[in-house]
């Protein structure tokens, strides 16, 4: 059953169930953070929900900070890969569900899929809680397991996420009051939000560690190794770390190979 809904997303991920779920069901509001700088040349650049949003002729509200002023276009919202700290008096107005991509109470926070690949899980999900003032700990409406295959990168597995949440979503809003259950706090985990020294790749670690983190930060981020981002790695026959594609400083992707040859 259709429903009409408001959305609060900002990241990819956020875009993508914002494009998935506006095909099933009426947004009439994003709800996204202000545009920014980005890049080498700090060009101010638009959020990827919001460029999802004006393809679809959703309207789009993009409060520095989110207070009583911010008017709720909706009785349910939907939040995705948002950012913003949403206050108590605004939780109070809606009933908002937050779509997080981990089995919780594993990986509470900024980043579960980067922390499951990084931490060699073979299995993740998707989560439906309601959104409370503590990070991620809301009761549970929904869940769903999948597999995280060896090759699975972070974007193979948002994409997953992403396509479960919307499923998970149908069955939750398809409900008049949808039924609760508390969030264990037993096997509570954090997934921190991804810092510099996290890209970093240690030569010294084990091959398939490194694996994990290459994986863990491909397409979006990156992992680094000197000079280079390395976007696809693996363990090779001897049981060493090799780069498969790589980008230089300043340069486009490449095969590791090819960045050898041009070195010689």
């Amino acid at each position: 059953m259709a429903r009409r809904i408001s959305v609060a997303a900002t990241a990819p991920f956020g875009a993508d169930v914002l494009e998935r779920l506006a095909a099933e069901h009426e947004v009439v509001q994003l709800l996204t953070r202000p545009d920014k700088p980005q890049g080498r040349g700090r060009r101010v650049a638009s959020p990827p929900a919001k460029e999802v949003a004006q393809r679809l002729g959703i309207p789009v509200e993009q409060p520095a900070k989110l207070d009583s002023s911010v008017g709720i276009a909706a009785h349910t919202v939907v939040v995705c890969a948002y950012g913003l700290l949403i206050p108590n008096e605004l939780l109070d107005r809606a009933l908002w569900l937050n779509v997080h991509p981990s089995l919780l109470p594993r990986w509470r926070g900024a980043a579960p899929i980067e922390r499951a690949i990084m931490a060699g899980d073979s299995e993740t999900g998707v989560t439906i809680h309601r959104t409370v003032e503590a990070l991620d700990a809301g009761p549970v409406a929904a869940f769903r397991k999948f597999a995280i295959a060896p090759e699975d990168d972070a974007g193979a597995v948002y994409a997953r996420a992403a396509e479960v949440a919307v499923e998970l979503l149908g069955d939750v809003l398809a409900q008049g009051e949808p039924r609760f259950e508390p969030q264990s706090e037993e096997g509570v985990t954090y997934a921190e939000k991804i810092r510099p020294e996290d890209r970093e790749l240690d030569p010294g670690a084990p091959a398939q560690e490194l694996v994990n983190r290459v994986r863990a930060l491909s397409p979006y981020i990156g992992a680094r190794l000197g000079d280079l981002i390395v976007w696809q790695a693996r363990v090779a026959d001897d049981g060493s770390f090799e780069p498969v594609e790589v980008q230089p400083a300043g340069g486009r992707r490449m095969a590791y190979d090819a960045y050898l040859r041009g070195r010689r």
